[in-house]
């Protein structure tokens, strides 16, 4: 498994966090150890620094130069970060409800 992420997996002072620390933290959160590669360059906004050889293959594997991807041990590239939480990292069960 691996996780392309921009600069790294460290939280910022972003609303909601940084989607490549959500991503991440996420995984590690589910058990996974994803290797982590860092892109660099800046994918979104105004400004487009997507030269980097990172942001050149995640375009590749994905048609985009954004990152969080995550690309399974099957192959998958999943480019969208609320999906790798969603789709690989399981969620804690609902306790049952103690109405008797």
């Amino acid at each position: 498994m691996k996780l392309y992420v921009c600069w790294g997996t460290f939280q910022t002072p972003r609303p909601g966090g940084h989607p490549c620390a959500n991503a991440h933290k996420a995984l590690r959160e589910a058990g996974y150890e994803p290797e982590v590669t860092r892109v660099h360059g800046l994918g979104i906004g105004p400004i487009k620094m997507t030269g980097t050889p990172g942001r050149k293959e995640v375009q590749e594997l994905t048609g985009q130069s954004v990152v969080p991807v995550l690309v399974t041990d099957d192959g998958e590239a999943i480019h969208d970060s609320k999906l790798v939480p969603e789709k690989y990292c399981p969620r804690r069960p609902v306790p049952p409800s103690s109405v008797e």
